[in-house]
Parts: C-alpha cells; sequence; structure tokens
C-alpha cells in the first residue's frame, strides 16, 4: 500500500509554493473598471477579477445576514429625509437659542452640520461597498479591531435602543398641549404602534417612513415660508422684523451670567449638544443598506443629497428661528417639551396667527413616532450584526419568511417601556432631557468611531494598491473629512457636560447623564480585549474583499425618457 503522506505531500508544497510567490491581495488589473457604473451589472467595482467571485454573499461572511433587500430607492430616500427631522429640530432648538442666541445656534448647527457631513462622506463609501445588515459593528470588527467592533455595537446600539424611550416620552409632552390625558395612555400607544410597524415586512417600515416624513418635511417647509411671512411683516400684526432680535437684545447671550466674549463662547458651545441631537439619526440610512434593493445606487444617492438637507432643513431653518423669536423670550425656557416650547410656534403665536400652532404640535407628534420606530428598527439590526459577528447568539439572526429578524426586533423593542420612567416626580419633559444627553453622546462617539474606520480602510485601499475611484461611491475631501469627523465628535462629547462645572450648577444626575456614555463605550471594549485577546487588524492584512454585494443581483434599472420621470428619478 502506498504511504498516504506520499501521496498528500506534493500537493501540499505546490499549494505552498504558490502561497508564497502571490501577494494575499494582489493589485488590480486592467480590466477592472476605472469609473463605477450601478447599471452595469458585470462591473467588479475595484476588485481583482480572480478574487470578483468572492463578492457572493455567504451568510456570516463579511456581515452577510439573511435579511431580505425589500426597500426601495423611494424608501431609502424618505428614510434619509425623515432620519434627520425630529424633536430635536421642532423644539430642541427653542432650548438651544435661549442658552446661545441667535448666531451662537446658527454658528453651533453650522459646524456640527459640517461634522456631520464628513461623518456621512465616511459611511457612504463603506456602505455602498459593504451593504450588509447592521453595516457598523462590521467596519469597525473588518477595519479595526474586533473589540473596537463589539464596542461600537454596544454604545451605538443602547443609544438607539433607549432613544425608543425619549421618543415616546416626547411624543407623551406634545400631547399635553391639548390634553391632560395621562403620559401612561399615550406612551402604551406609541409603543404598541412602533412594534406592530417594525415585526412586519420591512416593506411596512419603509412606507411608514415615507408617510412620516412625507408630514415632517411639508410642514417643516410651511414652517419657513410661515416664518418669512413673519419676518417680512406679513402677519397680522404686520411688524416687520428682520434682523431686529440679533440686535436687541443681541446676537448671543450671557451665558450663567459671564459677561463679554467668555460668557458667548460658552452660550455658543452649549448649543452643540442640542444640535448633535438633532443631527443624529441622519446616519442611520446606511444602517438600511442590508436590505436595500440596489444599494449601489440608492445610498451614494441618499448621501450626497445630506449636503442639501443640512443646509435647507438646518442651517436655513436655524437662521429663520433666530429672526423671528428673540433668545429671552420666557416661552423658550418653559420646559414644557411639547409645541409651546417650539420657537416656531412661539413665533407663530406672538405674530397672531390662530390654528397653526396645534398644526405644528401634530406635525411634533407624528416626528416624535416615527424617530421611535426608526430607533426601533435601527436597534434590531445593530443586534442582528452583533449576532452575525459572533457577539450575540447566533438565534438573534434569525429571520421569519418575510426576512424580519423577529427575536432582534424583541430584543430592541425591550428598551422601549423606559418610557414609562416618565410617569416619575420629574415627568415626561425631565425624562427626555435626561436620554437626550444619553443617546446624544452615545451617538458622537459612534459618529468619531465610524471615521476612525475610514481612516483604517482608506489606509488598507493604498496598502493593497486597490483603486477608490472605481468603487460603487467615493467619498469627497477623504482622508481628511473622516480626521474632522473623528476629532470633531470627541470634542463635543469631552465637553458635553461643562456646564455642571460652571459655579452653581452642580448636578450629580446631570454630570452622568453628559457623561455616562464614554465608560459605556470604554469598558466592553477592554472587557473584550481582556476576554478574547482580539488583535488590531493591519492595513494589509484586511479583507477588502468579503461582504461585498453581488451586482449583478440588482433589479433591472429602466432609465426615464420623459421630463416627470427623470424628475422622480431625480428625487428618488
Amino acid at each position: 500500500m502506498a504511504d498516504p503522506g506520499s501521496l498528500v505531500r506534493p500537493a501540499l508544497e505546490k499549494l505552498s509554493s504558490a502561497s508564497a510567490s502571490e501577494p494575499k491581495y494582489s493589485e488590480p488589473k486592467s480590466s477592472s473598471p476605472s469609473v463605477y457604473d450601478p447599471n452595469d451589472p458585470s462591473a467588479t467595482y475595484g476588485t481583482d477579477p480572480e478574487r470578483a467571485a468572492e463578492t457572493t454573499e455567504v451568510f456570516g461572511v463579511g456581515g452577510v445576514g439573511r435579511t431580505q433587500r425589500r426597500l426601495t430607492a423611494r424608501h431609502v430616500t424618505f428614510i434619509g429625509f425623515g432620519g434627520g427631522i425630529g424633536t430635536g429640530l421642532f423644539i430642541g432648538t427653542g432650548s438651544a437659542l435661549a442658552k446661545a442666541g441667535p448666531a451662537g445656534l446658527l454658528l453651533a448647527y453650522i459646524i456640527v452640520g459640517g461634522i456631520l457631513w464628513c461623518v456621512m462622506e465616511s459611511i457612504g463609501e463603506m456602505a455602498t461597498l459593504f451593504p450588509q445588515a447592521g453595516t457598523f459593528p462590521h467596519f469597525a470588527t473588518k477595519m479595526v479591531d474586533p473589540a473596537l467592533g463589539f464596542t461600537l455595537a454596544i454604545s451605538y446600539g443602547y443609544c438607539y435602543t433607549i432613544a425608543i424611550a425619549s421618543e415616546v416620552s416626547a411624543a407623551a409632552v406634545v400631547v399635553s398641549y391639548w390634553t391632560d390625558l395621562t403620559p401612561a395612555v399615550v406612551i402604551t400607544v406609541g409603543l404598541v404602534a412602533i412594534f406592530i410597524i417594525n415585526i412586519l415586512n420591512v416593506r411596512f417600515y419603509g412606507e411608514a417612513e415615507v408617510v412620516s416624513a412625507s408630514v415632517k418635511v411639508v410642514c417643516f417647509i410651511g414652517l419657513i415660508l410661515v416664518s418669512l411671512v413673519i419676518t417680512l411683516g406679513g402677519a397680522p400684526n404686520h411688524d416687520r422684523i428682520g434682523f431686529r432680535y440679533w440686535k436687541d437684545p443681541g446676537a448671543f447671550t450671557d451665558f450663567n451670567g459671564i459677561t463679554g466674549s467668555l460668557g458667548h463662547f460658552a452660550g455658543f458651545f452649549s448649543a452643540f449638544i442640542n444640535a448633535s441631537f438633532s443631527f443624529i439619526g441622519v446616519e442611520t440610512v446606511a444602517i438600511a443598506a442590508g436590505e436595500t434593493a440596489n444599494p449601489h445606487r440608492n445610498i451614494p444617492k441618499a448621501v450626497r443629497r445630506v449636503t442639501w438637507r443640512i443646509l435647507f432643513f438646518y442651517i436655513i431653518g436655524t437662521l429663520l428661528i433666530g429672526m423671528i423669536v428673540p433668545y429671552n423670550d420666557p416661552n423658550l425656557s418653559t420646559g414644557t417639551g411639547n409645541a409651546s416650547s417650539s420657537p416656531f410656534v412661539i413665533a407663530i403665536k406672538n405674530s397672531g396667527i390662530k390654528v397653526l400652532p396645534s398644526i405644528v404640535n401634530a406635525c411634533i407628534l407624528m416626528s416624535a413616532w416615527s424617530a421611535g420606530n426608526s430607533y426601533c428598527y435601527i436597534g434590531s439590526r445593530i443586534i442582528v450584526a452583533m449576532s452575525i459577528d459572533g457577539q450575540l447568539p447566533r438565534f438573534f439572526a434569525k429571520v421569519n419568511r418575510y426576512g424580519v429578524p423577529t427575536y432582534a426586533v424583541i430584543a430592541s423593542f425591550c428598551f422601549g417601556p423606559l418610557a414609562y420612567l416618565s410617569l416619575g416626580s420629574g415627568g415626561p419633559a425631565q425624562a427626555f432631557a435626561w436620554i437626550l444627553d444619553l443617546s446624544t453622546v452615545a451617538g458622537l462617539l459612534a459618529w468619531m468611531t465610524l471615521c476612525i474606520c475610514f481612516i483604517r480602510f482608506h489606509r488598507a485601499v493604498r496598502v493593497q494598491g486597490l483603486d477608490r475611484g472605481a468603487f460603487p461611491y467615493r467619498g469627497r475631501f477623504q482622508p481628511y473629512a473622516a480626521w474632522v469627523g473623528a476629532i470633531g465628535s470627541l470634542i463635543i462629547t469631552l465637553f458635553s457636560g461643562f456646564q455642571v462645572f460652571l459655579a452653581g450648577n452642580w448636578s450629580a444626575s446631570d454630570f452622568i447623564a453628559s457623561y455616562i456614555g464614554i465608560p459605556i463605550y470604554i469598558v466592553p471594549f477592554v472587557l473584550w480585549k481582556l476576554f478574547k485577546r482580539s488583535r488590531f487588524v493591519r492595513a494589509a492584512d484586511m479583507d477588502l474583499y468579503a461582504g461585498r454585494w453581488d451586482a449583478s443581483t440588482a433589479p433591472a434599472y429602466v432609465a426615464p425618457t420623459t421630463v416627470w420621470g427623470k424628475f422622480l428619478d431625480w428625487l428618488f
């Protein structure tokens, strides 16, 4: 009988010599397209053609899950539109105006908007190239360290699951504008609606976002027009305001009684948390990449439109808010949390316009419920990502016949009943304020982490000789934008609670709410490193192939020929 070793040894020697003579990742061949075409199913988008077959999606490899791609371009567009229009924009801008003044408010939103733009340019490129379930934790695991993936999943997942409670609490506050109905009823109705939408086919979630985002966008456009009418003297009182309030009481406040430039700067900086809370959520459109029918086409379109959304909804919106309401208006600081604290409603009432305040309050109520609905969806997909990466039991990644991760949805929803804490002595407004701080810090740390992921990804692409120009989407001004996003998010996080250190402002509860997010971010990283002994991923060893999407499975794209069709194609 022949020696088995004599039969196996030549094959092993052949494989060994082949692997030794070839680099792990070869430079892309000339056949790889220099410019990616999302309508070309044969495009290998910057891969080595010899490894193009590795883009085939296999469960558990590169973050691939079993969710189904049922979200259309229309769904993704409205998820992007609605993601950043919530109670923070309608109500939170009021308290920010009272603390910072009109110029401080505007500057804070411009700066945080710039940071968000940098974050989106980083996320967009990675999410389009690796459009898998949950996306964000996979990036950290693949590009930096599995420990960072674990801590990002914990921090970001906690941010959004706990924010379900904040938004449902906000809904209870909003309803108090009309009635003294017990908040428990409002909270219960809101939670039931959120659970039903998320446990159904993901297309129901997409359609719910289309409806709610449409209402929010129409409402906000209406508020912009009303604000212009008010400031130009077209309201019933015919008072032409212009920039009067920028002169009296002034463009900046004397924050906490601190006069001069230092007080103005403190007021301006204090608005950063309010601005961050308003913006956090815009990036969540990338979470839907794993369930988007054609992520190579739809995700880049959503990311590119972030620039215009920031400019129109936030910059123009905050500019007009500072023109129609003086920062010393006592109604801005009432802390009711409903439309009574909205700067838009205050201006409408002051100008003598009737009925509109109730309409605005209804839009705010829709915003609060829509945000809670989105947060449950996001939290469940983060749980799915953790399960796929082996950080949670695999049963959380199981889906029903409609592609819905039932167990993950239930786990995410379990944080929603925290909203009942608002029934305590502090009331819904106080609960909303605390959860605002908690979720904002977690969101900022996630922004920072995702930018760090892109910096490492960018380095790996260069080391492995890949052509970013052939990717489905190439982020602009990179890697410099990622550095700005990471550093900016870190600075806001570290100084988010500076107010509690000022004379007479110390509050243990406020200090904990402002900074508890930092240990929640650090502790999981340390524990994973201690118990799992994970290693930092070197640029040369980073797997830039697993988890890519096979573009040949995309639905057929038919280019529109009519003017209306081209407009809809541009819009969606």
